[in-house]
């Protein structure tokens, strides 16, 4: 591997099982990770460290993911463009969700209930490689 920098993670949400397996594989996988529990959370480490991706859950409290994406995309120029994969139980069809991941292009969405962990680490690479571009 040329590029001997990890690329770091953030994962945002206030389920714990999530960041276990999420962090567990990510780790295993050679990625750094960063975790947080709420979008009040998330914003500050995102805005701190920079991260390469963010994993954000829509449904938290404090903060809801929809929220902390809208205000990282309006606070610099990394923030309009760090990758972001939204991970919820809802459904994509619900209006402002889809308004939303059209606005605040790059996000992608996944449905918790459809994936499994190589899906979600697939995704990671394919939206890392294209925010190289």
């Amino acid at each position: 591997m040329e590029n001997t920098k990890k690329q770091t993670i953030l994962i945002v949400d206030d389920e714990l099982i999530v960041h276990q397996i999420l962090r567990d594989n990510l780790v295993a996988d050679g990625f750094n990770v960063l975790q947080a529990k709420d979008g009040v959370e998330g914003l500050t480490i995102a805005s701190l460290r920079h991260p390469d991706l963010i994993l954000l859950d829509i449904l938290m409290p404090q903060m809801d993911g929809l929220t902390m994406m809208q205000k990282l995309r309006t606070q610099d120029t990394w923030g309009k463009k760090v990758p972001i994969i939204l991970l919820t139980n809802l459904s994509p069809n619900e209006e402002r969700i889809m308004k939303r991941i059209v606005e605040d292009e790059p996000a992608y969405y996944l449905v918790k209930t459809d994936w499994n962990i190589n899906n979600i680490i697939d995704k990671i690479r394919e939206r890392l490689n294209r925010s190289k571009d």
